[in-house]
């Protein structure tokens, strides 16, 4: 099931940037609320925010080394954990790989939603951001492993 996730996550982030790319103009903007929300197509070559700009290996290298450490973790232990924690670290994976599809293929990462108070993202940066906030509930409600112990 983790793996579908995974699946659909990488194909609709894929799928929304190569639309964009094949029918945007670099740096073009359409508004769909105006003043609110726009779909506006940038170049990333940064990570979150844009910080890093233009590390393109330390931003190749970091990403693949943290999704093969997680996929081992989910191969070893997945079947163990709670459905939360293995749903987080799907969606983390998804999205690290989608991001980093991009900056293998292209350079740079493309993005496009663009709520115009906040750094314009995509589809990978949803799903990564999602599973940091699952994997918080999961720490916060489910995990037992802290129980019971002296602080």
């Amino acid at each position: 099931m983790y793996y579908l996730l995974i699946f659909v996550v990488i194909a609709a982030d894929q799928i929304s940037k190569s639309y964009i790319h094949a029918s945007m103009a670099f740096g073009q903007s359409i508004p769909i609320v105006y003043d609110m929300f726009h779909i506006t197509y940038v170049r990333n070559t940064g990570a979150a925010f844009s910080i890093l700009q233009d590390q393109t290996l330390l931003l190749k290298v970091l990403p693949i080394l943290f999704i093969t450490a997680i996929v081992v973790f989910m191969k070893l232990k997945g079947k163990s954990q709670h459905w939360s924690l293995n749903a987080a670290l799907s969606l983390i994976i998804a999205g690290g790989a989608g991001n980093l599809i991009d900056r293998i293929r292209l350079g740079y990462v493309i993005d496009f939603f663009d709520f115009r108070v906040f750094p314009v993202f995509n589809i990978a940066d949803i799903a990564v951001c999602s599973g940091c906030a699952l994997m918080i509930i999961y720490i916060l409600f489910f995990d037992k492993s802290g129980e019971g112990k002296n602080a």
